[in-house]
């Protein structure tokens, strides 16, 4: 994916945490976004505990490592041949305490170039019948609540929402 560029550091907020933390963090939503574009299941779900609860970006709901998995499972890899991909790139880290963390991610798809598909609605007025067009070129807006169990930071819970807000959207 030729046109990415590195990411920012991220905003850090909360209680101080060492940068080792941040640098794990950022780490961690990356080797996510390494799973979604090799579309490794297993790879995927070895950053969930046990107990996590999760909301997809269409809403599902799913509790525990279990049930995460056997969606995981069902949906992942048939995007192994996508023509479109999604970066992920830490935008916002609130360590809530030293091991317990809500990250704040920018999720935007690309294609097999590296275009972000995005793109298209920068500047729009109204973009809604561009949003009906082209779903697959809406981004995301992930929060992950991260929690650090024996020196590893896995996922507790996390939302995935759709950015359709108009304002956010256009800004790309």
């Amino acid at each position: 994916m030729s046109n990415r560029t590195s990411a920012p550091a991220p905003t850090v907020l909360g209680v101080p945490a060492p940068q080792e933390d941040v640098d794990a963090i950022v780490a961690f939503v990356a080797a996510v976004q390494d799973a979604q574009h090799k579309a490794l299941p297993e790879a995927f779900l070895g950053g969930f505990r046990e107990d996590a609860i999760w909301t997809t970006a269409h809403g599902k709901r799913l509790t525990g490592l279990p049930e995460i998995g056997a969606f995981t499972r069902k949906v992942l890899p048939p995007q192994a041949d996508s023509p479109v991909k999604a970066t992920y790139t830490v935008d916002l880290i609130l360590f809530i305490r030293p091991d317990v963390a809500a990250v704040k991610i920018r999720q935007r798809p690309v294609d097999l170039d590296g275009v972000f598909l995005d793109e298209i609605f920068r500047g729009q007025e109204d973009p809604s019948e561009l949003i009906a067009a082209h779903p697959e070129a809406v981004p995301g807006t992930p929060t992950y609540v991260l929690a650090k169990d024996d020196g590893v930071w896995r996922v507790a819970a996390a939302q995935n929402t759709p950015v359709i807000d108009v304002e956010s959207l256009t800004a790309v």
